[in-house]
């Protein structure tokens, strides 16, 4: 039998906190939004479909409200910061895309790309002055899989699913490590994180003509991983627990694929600072916003 270690039931009370949740219409998102809400947090749920946010928002109850948001398109994006006006504390990136084809987004970036860490980037920026406590990235253990071609970041030589999947999870992680060191330099009290959910029973297979692939992957997750509740545990830590900027919170099981939520590892590129900082720079030049950390005070 596993042994649950922390769970949702250990989160602090958070009235007065607003956290800002990505993708929080499905999912671990879903989840994760559920817990904060239910611990007095005010939540706002970032998603595609705004009429599905706001039936997600009355399931869940307690004080929530519903932005647009399109992570593949920039637009939407700038929209979404700009329609959230007063400070929040906390934002979790959640929302993320495993690519079946090779397709790009509205501002040409190749989808899992644009939308697992360029659009999370941009959003980020731009909402940086109001934020007050931390940014929490969820990331994926496929990253270890995964290098950077910095020549064809785009994969528009060589692409596959996996490959594109895996190496925006690691550009994700290079990215925490270097915001949270910019962070810091600039004597803010902001602190970037990341978490990873373990392999979760999640919506994310769950796509037109992948009906039987979907349900096959839902049952394996349900045997070696997580279940949604528990998937959302690491981030849900992450967000509410004391955690030093940088930490990346996942499971202590085999693969981490479950287990008790703890302090996991990630691979040397991924705790490059060179590699961190090219993909800042990269990241600043596709999307034309820049990472201005606030300053204390």
């Amino acid at each position: 039998m596993q042994r649950p270690g922390w769970t949702a039931d250990r989160l602090p009370r958070l009235d007065g906190t607003r956290v800002v949740v990505t993708g929080a219409s499905n999912g671990v998102g879903l989840e994760t939004a559920r817990a904060l809400a239910g611990a007095g947090a005010h939540v706002l749920l970032a998603v595609r479909d705004p009429a599905l946010g706001r039936r997600r928002a009355a399931e869940i109850g307690g004080s929530c409200e519903v932005v647009e948001l399109d992570l593949a398109d920039l637009a939407s994006v700038r929209a979404c910061a700009e329609a959230i006006t007063d400070p929040i504390d906390v934002l979790v990136n959640n929302a993320g895309v495993y690519p079946l084809r090779r397709e790009d987004t509205a501002d040409g970036f190749e989808l899992a790309l644009g939308t697992n860490v360029l659009g999370p980037y941009a959003l980020t920026a731009l909402l940086l002055p109001r934020i007050t406590d931390r940014v929490v990235n969820v990331a994926s253990n496929s990253h270890k899989a995964a290098t950077i071609d910095r020549a064809d970041p785009h994969l528009r030589r060589r692409w596959s699913g996996p490959r594109a999947y895996a190496g925006s999870k690691l550009a994700l992680l290079a990215w925490t490590l270097d915001l949270d060191r910019r962070l810091r330099e600039s004597g803010s009290p902001v602190r970037a994180l990341a978490a990873e959910p373990g392999w979760a029973a999640s919506n994310i297979s769950n796509k037109p003509g992948l009906g039987a692939v979907h349900r096959i992957a839902q049952r394996v997750a349900l045997t070696i991983g997580n279940d949604l509740p528990t998937a959302a545990r690491s981030t849900l830590f992450a967000v509410a627990e004391p955690m030093p900027g940088g930490a990346y919170v996942g499971f202590d099981g085999v693969g981490t694929f479950r287990g008790r939520v703890a302090l996991i590892g990630r691979s040397a590129e991924a705790s490059d600072p060179r590699v961190g900082a090219w993909f800042t720079a990269f990241a600043a030049r596709e999307t034309g916003v820049t990472v201005a950390p606030p300053r204390p005070g």
